[in-house]
């Protein structure tokens, strides 16, 4: 059975805590299997490459990192760090709302 997260891929989440506290961004992939993710510009490393045929220079390559997602908040449309919640809608459907704004978060 897969894990019901709080955020997903696409959305603009902000970082609550760690060394990266107060950036946002948006959640390019989920690891479900260790509860992390990859925020755009959040959590950059250097990495050192090896040449290959793709990258025939080599050298040091700065990359996103995983960032538990306990540490990411969804912002909503106002631009506000919120908690989620699921609801029905008017079609009967299960969405994801702002707990602050009350507002149905598009995913």
């Amino acid at each position: 059975m897969r894990k019901k997260l709080h955020i997903t891929v696409g959305d603009t989440v902000k970082v609550i805590a760690g060394n990266e506290k107060g950036k946002t961004g948006t959640v390019k992939e989920i690891f479900r299997k260790n509860d992390r993710a990859t925020v755009d510009g959040v959590n950059m490393i250097k990495k050192h490459q090896k040449p290959s045929a793709t990258n025939p220079q080599g050298g040091i390559v700065e990359t996103e990192a995983g960032i538990h997602i306990s540490n990411l908040m969804v912002v909503d449309s106002k631009g506000d760090a919120s908690r989620i919640g699921r609801r029905k809608n008017s079609e009967g459907k299960l969405v994801r709302y702002s707990k602050k704004s009350q507002e149905e978060i598009k995913s």
